[in-house]
């Protein structure tokens, strides 16, 4: 179980202005703003859920990852995994949890991938037995048999990819965090990477708590989500939630002969040239009938196409409401 409890945390950063003026201006005398990375910070996640994270670049999903890994240290509030304090029980707290940070590595850079396994083994006091069995199955699964031996900076960002999360789950962990852990990945190995997630929640019982860019990913994967912004939790839900609140926007695009179409309540254009029109339906206000009966009563339409909002399309309007 992980319960975040009203957690903040700030930073101090230095700013200047360009120049090398004001380089040397800020040798001597510095200015400093404080940024509000998370500002009270609450909700709960159960054992062997998969929780997407998401939010615009800045919003505080890192910081919080951190702060549950026991890296960071917040300014107030308390943060329980397994009855452990993270940053007060790091010994502890490390042995159960893996973490992949899509920004950085776990992997020593000059030596093959497989020694930098064998040095988490020790760190972690994998028992031998358990950590061949975990290395096998993790090389299958994620197709690491032709890299194994590759040094790590000579791996692309994909392959290295693959490695780091065979690295975090090594040890078997009880809980992994993901931090744009498909960044680098060709169509192939996204999928064979979530297939893998996917199949340690269902086997394992693995907690996934994933953070990432990519709505491919938290559709597949998680069927819950947080979204946070301005380091607060805004939106707490089910992804089929999420569905359900953005079903009633339909996309409709036709092609037609005639005068330019004109907006109307319910109707946005997004585009109308040479007889290829794009718009917006929010079918609580008129239904794609209605709105095509209209367009055929005043136009010659050729054909037609209706759909419905893909999962960035829901994610970026959450975005505007919340105005993130």
């Amino acid at each position: 179980m992980i319960e975040m409890r009203n957690i903040s945390k700030s930073f101090r950063v230095a700013k200047r202005d360009a120049g090398m003026k004001q380089a040397v201006r800020s040798l001597f005398r510095r200015e400093y703003s404080t940024v509000q990375a998370l500002n009270n910070i609450s909700f709960t996640v159960g054992d062997g859920e998969m929780v997407g994270y998401i939010g615009p670049n800045g919003a505080g999903k890192s910081s919080t990852i951190k702060v549950m890994s026991g890296i960071l240290t917040p300014d107030s509030g308390e943060c329980l995994i397994h009855g452990r304090t993270p940053w007060k029980s790091r010994v502890e707290h490390v042995r159960e949890i893996g973490v992949v940070f899509g920004q950085r590595s776990q992997l020593w850079w000059d030596v093959p991938v497989d020694d930098s396994f064998e040095l988490l083994k020790d760190i972690y006091k994998v028992p031998e037995g358990i950590y061949r069995k975990n290395r096998e199955e993790l090389i299958e699964l994620l197709d690491l048999s032709e890299i194994i031996r590759t040094p790590a900076r000579q791996l692309s960002l994909g392959q290295r990819m693959r490695c780091e999360i065979a690295a975090a789950l090594l040890h078997s962990p009880k809980i992994l965090f993901l931090d744009e852990p498909t960044i680098g990945l060709d169509a192939v190995s996204k999928i064979a990477v979530r297939s893998f997630i996917r199949r340690m929640n269902r086997e394992r019982g693995t907690t996934v708590i994933l953070t990432t860019h990519d709505m491919q990913d938290i559709e597949y994967l998680t069927e819950r989500i947080l979204l946070i912004g301005k380091g607060q939790i805004l939106l707490d839900g089910s992804i089929n939630e999420l569905k359900r609140r953005g079903s009633a926007v339909k996309t409709l695009t036709l092609e037609y002969r005639g005068q330019r179409l004109r907006e109307s309540p319910g109707v946005t254009i997004h585009r109308d040239e040479d007889g290829h029109a794009g718009m917006a339906v929010d079918t609580a206000v008129i239904s794609v009938s209605e709105l095509i009966a209209g367009i055929t009563a005043k136009a010659d339409v050729q054909d037609f196409s209706v759909q419905s909002e893909s999962m960035e399309e829901m994610v970026v309007s959450l975005y505007k409401e919340f105005e993130i």
